[in-house]
């Protein structure tokens, strides 16, 4: 079987390269021919990957229309969408709707599949649910990565790298035979670059004046053995560690509570005026973090005596992962409420072991696959939260002037919650507040089968089937180290008397304590003073939660080939994604308490996300096989939509009834001559939700989420394009010069979850380049490149600025807002060997 063992890929503008009807794909766990497969699919080989600089899964998206990767409070909370459809929001708790599989290895979260993906063979992107051929359930589409397997002949290649940024890395790899029947691959690298945004710290402690900057190495080795022609083992081992500075927000709009933290820092404590691509941020704590990732598989194919010699596959994978994330919540210089980065402070960890068999065969006029999957997921996270002394001014003069400004204009209007209260000013908040642990458990187990028959020369049927099972099991337990003294004066007896006394102190008509405004400013109070990490009503709880779920999932599909050029197919597919529990702390105004600061029920669960998904398709190949013209019509309808929004305070998760995804993917490849190659796509989605309004955040004006019923989704642009160009020139016998320039088109889109105006995302173009200069048999190769290369200005996320923003209402002066930005302009050289 050493047709297995994958040799260097072949440099564009071979022969063997330049017939693109001849690409092959995995993405029904058999090798096909790309333009026989019945299902929309992006086929990204080594070469242009190389090309166009990508290196991880976020790189991806400049080749892959309708492909959006996102990050956030840290490079581990990492979100891919396909057609507008991904997970949103920063909680462990939720699935991917996005699977990442590398080597065939489903990963738990996006994030867990973001580092150096290392030697690539090819990238599939999937669009569309998954689930009858990938072991695990996803509901948006796969993004199927295979690095490059050992192969017999031994070679070593190397690669250097220095740019912009103080960037330098350093990768290399080892191929070689170990007697005739196994080889051996180990790849490493190595990569440091400076921050992308100055940071000014105030007084500190944090001491880095610099975040977004870059301090990884990987390192994975193969080893495959063949002992007969009908086995081979492939043992996969890989180690990936970041420790770097990320990620802090900007300020994208300024409103008047930006002059409360400039008042509480010994310099500006936010931006004086809000200018986000000027790259600076505050932040006077540490975002350190340090990310490790871990784990080994191996890989069995066996040529059965069975079944007409089916293969059998076994995938056999112990993985481990690990966040650490220090964070800056307020994103000022003001000391208001941070987490230390600390394992026993802000530690994310899943630890996970899957098993997938798959029994797969062929006869004349079927194809057919059985299989099982099995996974045992436990996921770690502890969830803290520090009050710092900026914290209690900050919200006392914030809280007066929610009720009025001239309150908060008074000269103690600092010292307003310490009056109200009882307690010595900097005690009512500072300390230790809040200190959660959560321990999940995750068992899913499903049967799956996905069967071809080929009914006539030219029409296929296919259909594939999945039974899963979903069994999920939450311990929870609340701690505030503190005691939240504030919140626990002003709930106890004469707490409202106190806190009367002070408004009134300060210019509140004393008449006025009885009529609705005065009763609705001391519960303002009240809530904002029991915000969800200085309550003490979550003190204590210890709660434990269990959820079971049983499904069916499966496609049908029928493909017919008009002629050798011309294939038509309709698919029709229910997608499923398994419900969770919500990691936070939650609370509103429940029973007969009417401030929302009671710690909602036990029950964080929320179900499964739903899909029915339906597609018409045409592959068309053309000019002796060397143009493809690909294009799909789809239509997804979602029920159960998991939406995870930041609401200022915390993560809350919602099920949303209906999201509808519809529109077209197109794509083209051409190898137009000998040495020019064209690779791009155009995807129109229309996705929006639905009207029905679910609950108290959907309606205006107090609703939080009351901007989503009927608007396009976030991160959802109408239209999305992507283009590449290669061109490589054979000179002297023995050179080449190669070029490539690829660029990415958004259409203006909302970067924010609740679809706040103010997180408006104008239309956008990424354009990168390369050059390289080198020997045909790839020896050596110098490239010059850049990344992003007219410095395109855009947001990643948007967000409501923590404790800043207080009202859903469009335009408030009083909110400020914050973003997440893509990356700058890079640009640096590339020296390549092999031998």
């Amino acid at each position: 079987m050493s047709a297995h063992a994958q040799q260097p890929a072949a440099t564009a503008g071979e022969e063997e390269a330049t017939t693109l009807d001849a690409l092959v794909v995995t993405a029904q766990k058999r090798e096909e021919l790309l333009q026989d497969v019945p299902i929309s699919i992006t086929a990204l080989p080594e070469q242009l990957l190389l090309d166009t600089g990508v290196r991880d899964v976020k790189d991806l998206q400049v080749l892959v229309p309708g492909l959006t990767v996102t990050s956030t409070q840290s490079e581990a909370q990492t979100t891919a969408r396909i057609r507008g459809i991904g997970t949103v929001g920063d909680n462990a708790g939720l699935e991917s709707s996005v699977g990442v599989v590398i080597d065939g290895v489903y990963r738990p979260r996006n994030g867990v599949g973001f580092g150096d993906l290392g030697e690539i063979e090819r990238i599939e992107v999937l669009k569309g649910p998954q689930g009858t051929v990938f072991g695990k359930n996803t509901s948006a589409g796969v993004i199927n990565v295979i690095t490059r397997r050992p192969g017999y002949d031994t070679t070593v290649e190397g690669e250097l790298t220095v740019g912009n940024y103080n960037a330098v890395g350093v990768a290399g790899s080892l191929n070689t035979a170990i007697g005739e029947n196994s080889a051996f691959r180990v790849y490493a690298a190595k990569r440091k670059r400076d921050g992308f945004t100055d940071v000014r710290t105030g007084a500190g402690p944090r001491q880095e004046k610099e975040d977004g900057d870059q301090n990884f190495h990987s390192l994975r080795g193969q080893l495959l053995f063949e002992p007969t022609d009908n086995l081979d083992i492939n043992l996969i081992a890989d180690f990936t560690s970041r420790e770097e500075n990320c990620c802090v927000g900007v300020t994208t709009v300024r409103g008047r509570t930006g002059d409360i933290v400039n008042g509480l820092s010994p310099d500006e404590g936010v931006a004086l005026v809000a200018d986000p691509f000027a790259r600076v941020a505050y932040s006077n704590r540490s975002t350190e973090q340090d990310i490790k990732d871990k784990g080994i598989s191996a890989e069995v194919n066996w040529i059965t005596p069975w079944f007409n010699g089916a293969t059998l596959t076994s995938i056999t994978a112990q993985r481990e992962w690990q966040s650490i994330n220090g964070l800056d919540f307020d994103f000022s210089s003001a000391d208001i409420l941070f987490r230390n980065a600390d394992e026993d402070e802000s530690l994310t960890a899943f630890d996970t072991f899957t098993q997938e068999f798959r029994l797969t065969g062929a006869t004349d006029s079927f194809d057919w696959m059985v299989g099982a999957f099995f996974s045992d997921e436990d996921l770690k996270r502890n969830e803290t939260y520090r009050v710092g002394g900026a914290y209690e001014p900050y919200l006392s003069i914030a809280l007066l002037n929610l009720i009025s400004p001239a309150l908060g204009a008074s000269p103690t209007a600092a010292r307003f919650l310490s009056e109200a209260s009882g307690r010595p000013f900097g005690t009512v908040f500072a300390g230790f507040g809040a200190d959660d642990r959560y321990q999940q458990n995750a068992k899913s187990a499903a049967l799956f089968t996905n069967n071809t028959w080929h009914a006539t020369d030219a029409l296929d049927l296919t259909l594939g089937l999945r039974y899963t099972r979903e069994d999920k099991q939450l311990d929870a337990s609340y701690s505030n180290p503190n005691g939240s003294p504030g919140c626990s004066a002003m709930l106890g007896p004469g707490g409202q008397a106190r806190i009367a006394g002070a408004l009134v102190a300060r210019g509140f008509p004393a008449a006025a304590l009885a009529t609705p405004a005065g009763r609705a400013a001391i519960g303002q109070i009240i809530s904002f003073s029991c915000l969800p990490w200085t309550n003490p009503l979550h003190n204590g709880r210890v709660t434990r939660q269990e959820r079971e779920e049983k499904e069916w999932s499966g496609t049908f599909k029928a493909a017919y080939r008009w002629n050798e050029h011309v294939m038509t197919y309709g698919s029709a597919a229910r997608g499923y994604k398994a419900g969770g529990f919500n990691l936070d702390r939650t609370q509103a105004a429940v029973g007969a308490n009417p401030l929302p600061i009671t710690p909602t029920t036990a029950d964080t669960s929320f179900p499964g996300e739903f899909v029915d998904s339906f597609e018409l398709g045409t592959k068309t190949t053309w000019a002796d096989g060397n143009l493809l013209l690909n294009a799909t019509l789809f239509h997804q309808t979602y029920d159960g939509f998991q939406l995870n929004s930041f609401l200022g305070t915390s993560f809350v998760v919602r099920s949303i009834p209906e999201v509808v995804s519809q529109g077209i993917d197109t794509e083209v490849l051409w190898a137009a001559t000998r040495g020019l190659m064209l690779q791009g796509g155009l995807t129109y989605a229309d996705t929006r939700y639905g009207d029905e309004r679910p609950g108290a955040d959907f309606i205006a004006p107090a609703g939080n989420l009351y901007k989503l019923p009927g608007s396009q989704i976030s991160f959802a642009p109408y239209w999305s394009g992507s283009a590449s160009v290669t061109y490589d020139w054979r000179f002297a016998n023995d050179l080449m010069a190669r070029f490539n320039i690829g660029a990415k088109y958004m259409s203006d889109y909302n970067n924010g979850s609740d679809l706040d105006p103010e997180k408006h995302q104008d239309a956008y173009t990424v354009v990168n380049a390369r050059i390289g200069f080198g020997a045909q048999n790839r020896r050596w190769m110098v490239e010059l490149w850049g990344q992003n290369i007219f410095d395109e200005e855009y947001a990643q996320v948007g967000f409501d600025a923590p404790l800043q923003n207080v009202s859903p209402a469009p335009g408030n002066p009083f909110n400020s807002y914050n973003a997440f930005l893509g990356a700058p302009a890079t640009y640096g050289v590339t020296l390549r060997v092999m031998y």
